[in-house]
């Protein structure tokens, strides 16, 4: 029993724009039925978060309560960092901060930035290949220094949801908030650092359906700045976390035994 406690972990689970914690509720309780240890934040003007997403200006902004339950970590404790879509972003931010208190840090279908150009590269890149009417009737608005995007209801139905349930998709419906992609402020941003998001161990996983994050752009994701390991889940859609959740816990277990 002893090896098996030394095998416990925490995962902190990081949703994807316009999403919140709540997005995570099949997988939360599969990682805890398992053995480990599960927190599950809404970033900043996200879930029941109660900023207001017009009052953010940065990337690390939106990463606050990330970085903060990161730094209220008991001295010596890692945790394996899973972060969803552009939740790779939030992932890079609190690693390159705190690299010491990262064990693993797991992308699913996420944007994943490296550390040899910007910060918003990998997002410059998507965007270009992303024609405009690929955004369907995705919602953009001009709010100070950022632009917010909200998912529309046929975006939402044929890029993000189609693999999954009917019921998952009325409730985002019931609990979507607008985000963004912080594009101007990762465009100005220093790069992450080698010594920090760099040091880190990492894991991607693939979801080969997803028409939101396409395989081919997650796979030159990770060719663009590599990964310890890469695991490939099949029928699953950008909402893998709903779609296909035992498929997810059982890749996101088998990754995390071997690196974190």
């Amino acid at each position: 029993m002893g090896s098996e406690d030394m095998e416990k972990k925490h995962y902190v689970l990081v949703h994807g724009a316009c999403h919140g914690a709540w997005s995570w509720y099949k997988l939360k309780p599969r990682l805890e039925s398992a053995g480990h240890r599960v927190t599950a934040l809404d970033m900043a003007a996200s879930g029941i978060h109660p900023s207001k997403i017009e009052d953010l200006a940065t990337m690390s902004d939106y990463s606050e309560p990330l970085l903060k339950f990161l730094a209220s970590l008991p001295p010596n404790e890692k945790v394996v960092l899973v972060g969803h879509s552009l939740g790779g972003f939030n992932l890079a931010v609190a690693s390159d901060r705190f690299p010491d208190k990262v064990s693993l840090a797991v992308f699913l279908a996420a944007f994943m930035p490296d550390t040899h150009h910007k910060p918003s590269y990998v997002l410059d890149q998507y965007i270009e290949r992303t024609p405009p009417e690929g955004w369907m009737d995705t919602q953009f608005r001009e709010c100070g220094s950022i632009t917010t995007m909200l998912f529309g209801p046929q975006f939402l139905s044929s890029k993000l949801y189609q693999l999954s349930s009917t019921e998952d998709l009325e409730l985002l419906k019931a609990l979507i908030r607008p985000g963004s992609l912080f594009v101007d402020d990762l465009s100005r941003a220093k790069n992450f650092s080698k010594e920090g998001y760099g040091s880190v161990p990492r894991g991607y996983i693939v979801c080969n359906e997803d028409m939101a994050i396409p395989l081919k752009f997650q796979r030159w994701m990770i060719e663009n700045f590599g990964v310890n390991e890469a695991v490939e889940i099949k029928d699953a859609d950008h909402m893998s976390i709903l779609s296909k959740p035992q498929e997810l816990c059982d890749a996101l277990l088998a990754i995390s035994s071997k690196y974190a």
